[in-house]
């Protein structure tokens, strides 16, 4: 929470620094650009840095986390099923509900104009793929170069059936290759880690050149953004909410009451595995047995993360809309895939880490700048708040669910959040 908030003020006084200087001086701000502006870039190169062996990693580890669970019982079983289509669900409702509430509530032409000069945007978008060129993208010759080269959607598929094939091997084989890539992705994570101590300072000088190229319109445009992502957030709650009522079958003024002490400690941490207990306590005052809530809860903390997907595309499909990226359906199909494989193989860190490790494969998959992550992190205190209390109520919606759907309680060796 410290470091978030130091990240958000770094961006205030970089951006006000900014202004005033070119109010003051238009040309010293000018001619300060060259030697402020290479800091932040310098710092959204190292953040760049990690992206593919972040994207080999966290999906294999995803992948096989997730067959090892299924594998862990019947209620594990179910339990992992639900996550799945939950997350699918919230994925589809951001593709459908973030371009609606982009035409219904657009930023003014001038402050996305100042926004995009700010960020060093393009509204110059290529042809988009044929389908035929889609499905030719989707196999790659040589997996080394289309690492080398970015590559994302031929990477991610190579990766996939890797891990796939990674889960049909023996348990000592299976358990060695997962034990090496968590370990991977968890260097490169201690990488980002790294670099994102020094995140005041990268924020901050993206911040100034933000502010002097783009003026106070910059600021219009990040509220923007605030609020889009926002909306997001409160219709994922509202769509959990939807669930335990609807598909649960729990009357909503029944399972609001339950969840009010996991709602409060959610906005007060921001954290799903600090609410924790007292989901637990939510779930027993549901009526679920505490044996198959000690099951699935710990679960749900490790692998589900309802609002994931869904903000995580509103994120991508903004900076898309923002920069002029016209998205083809294919390329959201792929986003959607990426956005679910990396609900399930994030980590409980801090929301700066796993906003970028997150999103940015999302992005580069989809054809999307990566670059304005960079700002965007900074201002990402206000809608994680969304995403924890959506996260809870998912959480308990899903354990209410999966423990009425099974009568056992097989063990779960293995599984931790």
């Amino acid at each position: 929470m410290k470091s978030a908030w130091f990240i958000l003020s770094a961006l205030v006084a970089g951006m006000l620094l900014g202004i005033g200087v070119e109010l003051v001086s238009p040309d010293a701000g000018t001619a300060s650009l060259p030697f402020v502006e290479p800091i932040g870039l310098l710092w959204l190169n190292a953040l760049k840095m990690t992206i593919v062996p972040l994207v080999v990693a966290l999906l294999i580890t995803g992948i096989t986390a997730t067959a090892d669970a299924a594998r862990a019982g019947k209620l594990a079983f179910r339990a992992v099923m639900i996550f799945l289509g939950a997350i699918t669900l919230s994925g589809l409702m951001s593709l459908l509900m973030t371009p609606l509430l982009l035409r219904l509530f657009p930023l003014s032409p001038g402050a996305a104009e100042a926004l995009r000069h700010g960020l060093g945007g393009t509204t110059d978008a290529g042809p988009s793929p044929t389908f035929g060129d889609f499905l030719l993208s989707l196999i790659p010759t040589n997996p080394i170069a289309a690492a080398a080269e970015t590559a994302i959607l031929p990477l991610i598929v190579f990766t996939t059936i890797f891990a796939f094939a990674i889960t049909k091997l023996e348990p000592v084989q299976r358990a060695t290759l997962s034990g090496l890539f968590k370990a991977l992705g968890d260097a490169m994570l201690i990488v980002i880690g790294w670099v994102l101590a020094l995140a005041p300072i990268g924020v901050f000088a993206l911040g100034y050149a933000l502010a002097v190229k783009a003026g106070v319109a910059a600021f219009g445009g990040l509220i923007h953004y605030v609020l889009i992502l926002s909306a997001i957030g409160i219709s994922c709650l509202l769509l959990g909410l939807l669930l335990a009522w609807l598909v649960v079958g729990i009357s909503l003024p029944r399972f609001v009451r339950a969840m009010v002490p996991t709602l409060a400690v959610a906005i007060s941490t921001q954290s799903s595995l600090a609410s924790l207990p007292a989901m637990l306590k939510s779930s027993e005052e549901l009526g679920v047995d505490p044996k198959k809530a000690d099951v699935v809860l710990p679960l749900a903390v490790a692998l589900f993360r309802f609002t994931s997907p869904a903000m995580n595309l509103a994120v991508v499909v903004y900076v898309a809309w923002l920069f002029g990226v016209e998205l083809t359906p294919w390329e959201m199909a792929v986003g959607l895939a990426v956005a679910i494989a990396a609900a399930l193989s994030s980590v409980s860190l801090p929301g700066s880490i796993s906003f970028v490790t997150s999103i940015a494969p999302i992005a580069v998959s989809m054809g999307v700048p990566v670059a304005p992550l960079g700002l965007l992190v900074a201002v990402e205190t206000f809608p994680d708040i969304f995403r924890t209390l959506g996260n809870v109520v998912g959480d308990v919606a899903a354990t209410k669910y999966a423990a009425d759907g099974v009568d056992d309680t097989a063990p779960t060796a293995g599984v931790t959040p």
